[in-house]
């Protein structure tokens, strides 16, 4: 008789003689295969998927956050406020304080960017106005005490912005402008921008003062004070003025263009006068000569000389031909 389970078999004889009985191996579940070790260890073996809780990353993915550097995600006040507790446990002037102070100054750089791209309209290259806003960056990092309470943010945002303003006032403008335009400067320059968005163009003037509601003399004066940051030459040439310098087109005050209007009316009263007192004025008052000299010239006493000039004068002033 077959066992059950048993295949046929093999090269057996159909006529009922011996047959040789082969039964099948039996059916074994492969042993699992044993993690490769790694330069840490022997990884963990992966887990059975299943529901991920609420509130939890799932395996294998990265949690969303801020990245710095190519690093994992961070908080970076998280962050701020765990350097500032380590520096103040460290000693000043140490290498693993200045370490810290120099992680905490590399972590809050962008909060320098954003500080200065509110002056990017500026003629300054933006790499200049980070530099300047990371100096004050450095200032409010060795000023601040985490012991207040205040967000270091908070305390650091307006010290940069300080700085920056101060760079701009004291090495950037070739010319001083009150510091009340200078304030009004950021106002208008936020009116104009906002201006520009609603209508699609250059807003005017009276379009700035309504909107900021000042006169319209303040806003010219502080787009005059805005554009005070670079001095043109007297002395280079234009070239759309065919080479010519700027000093070359201007004009000049004529020392004698205030004797005109004297000159006029002196020749006026002149021609009213005889032959001869003519020529006394003109001797005494244009050739500078003393009453002598003109005695001499004339062939008259000085007394002589004297009298008519005294008649003269009184003659000129008595005359109301030039006011009439």
């Amino acid at each position: 008789m077959r066992a059950q389970g048993s295949a046929p078999d093999a090269g057996a004889e159909q006529d009922g003689g011996p047959r040789l009985q082969v039964t099948e191996p039996p059916t074994t579940t492969p042993a699992p295969t044993a993690p490769a070790p790694t330069a840490l260890g022997t990884a963990p073996a992966p887990a059975p998927p299943g529901p991920t809780p609420p509130g939890t990353t799932p395996p294998g993915t990265t949690p969303p956050g801020p990245t710095f550097a190519g690093r994992a995600p961070l908080d970076v006040r998280a962050l701020t406020r765990v350097l500032f507790e380590r520096m103040s446990e460290l000693t000043p002037g140490t290498p693993d304080h200045d370490r810290v102070r120099a992680a905490l100054i590399e972590v809050n750089v962008p909060l320098v960017r954003y500080a200065a791209s509110r002056f990017r309209g500026r003629s300054e290259p933006m790499e200049d106005v980070i530099q300047v806003g990371t100096i004050g960056l450095i200032n409010a990092i060795d000023r601040f005490d985490p012991t207040r309470g205040v967000q270091f943010p908070t305390y650091a945002l307006p010290t940069i912005l300080g700085e920056i303003k101060r760079y701009f006032r004291d090495n950037v403008r070739t010319m001083h402008v009150p510091r009340r335009l200078q304030e009004l400067w950021v106002q208008v320059s936020g009116a104009m921008e906002e201006l520009t968005v609603a209508h699609g163009r250059t807003p005017r003037i009276p379009e700035i003062a309504a909107r900021l509601r000042i006169p319209e003399e303040d806003v010219r004066d502080c787009l005059d004070a805005g554009r005070a940051y670079n001095a043109a030459s007297l002395e280079a040439a234009q070239e759309s003025e065919g080479g010519l310098a700027l000093l070359d087109r201007l004009g000049y005050e004529d020392a004698a263009l205030t004797d005109v209007e004297h000159r006029d009316m002196v020749r006026h009263l002149l021609v009213q006068l005889p032959e001869r007192e003519r020529r006394i004025i003109m001797l005494r008052f244009f050739g500078n000569l003393t009453q002598s000299q003109i005695s001499s010239e004339l062939g008259m006493s000085q007394m002589h000389v004297s009298r008519l000039l005294a008649r003269i004068f009184a003659r000129l002033r008595s005359s109301n031909a030039w006011e009439s």
